[in-house]
């Protein structure tokens, strides 16, 4: 059925929601308590792929600290294959991906494995795949002539949201990091 390939990219759009929402919990934009911001981003990636938030916390503020630069831990001069693999490797640890394997293990005692497999785990795939080629790859390959060293698509506010949360406006990001990602579209000129 077409059904389950609209549910499958749909299932990925609120995967990549949910990274994103970590993501800004990681810039203080969820809420005004550090707190707060802390333990809804810990859930969310938790809940994404049994992530450490605080690796994350650390790893993307050197992101942002040394944009495109070998300290930066986001950036690669590969092509998208090999900048995609040399970032998940930066990120997955052995443990995530045991612990994903326990929870799909149980999971499958209850819910059939096609099921998982279809929206479960080949959106979670997808997403990452979305939030690195939109959110990290596209902005940052090649050379920037600005201070952020990150580029950004063209204006459009539905083709920005769809593929990533307006994380396409990445410049506008970079420039206003405490812009939550559902206000981005306003920086965009």
């Amino acid at each position: 059925s077409p059904w389950i390939y609209l549910v499958i990219l749909f299932q990925t759009h609120l995967y990549t929601g949910l990274f994103i929402t970590a993501h800004d919990a990681m810039h203080g934009t969820v809420s005004a308590n550090k707190t707060v911001n802390n333990i809804l981003g810990g859930i969310c990636v938790a809940l994404y792929a049994a992530f450490s938030y605080r690796k994350l916390y650390v790893k993307h503020h050197e992101h942002h600290k040394f944009v495109h630069t070998d300290k930066d831990p986001d950036y690669s001069q590969g092509n998208f294959v090999s900048w995609y693999f040399k970032f998940m490797k930066t990120y997955l640890s052995l443990l995530q991906l045991v612990i994903i394997a326990i929870v799909y293990n149980l999971l499958a005692l209850v819910i059939p494995q096609a099921n998982l497999l279809l929206f479960w785990v080949v959106p979670s795939l997808l997403s990452t795949i979305q939030l690195f080629y939109f959110g990290t790859y596209l902005p940052h390959k090649g050379e920037h002539d600005n201070k952020h060293q990150a580029k950004s698509q063209p204006k459009n506010h539905l083709y920005a949201f769809i593929t990533c949360y307006f994380f396409g406006y990445h410049y506008e990001h970079h420039d206003s990091p405490a812009t939550p990602w559902w206000r981005l579209y306003e920086k965009k000129n």
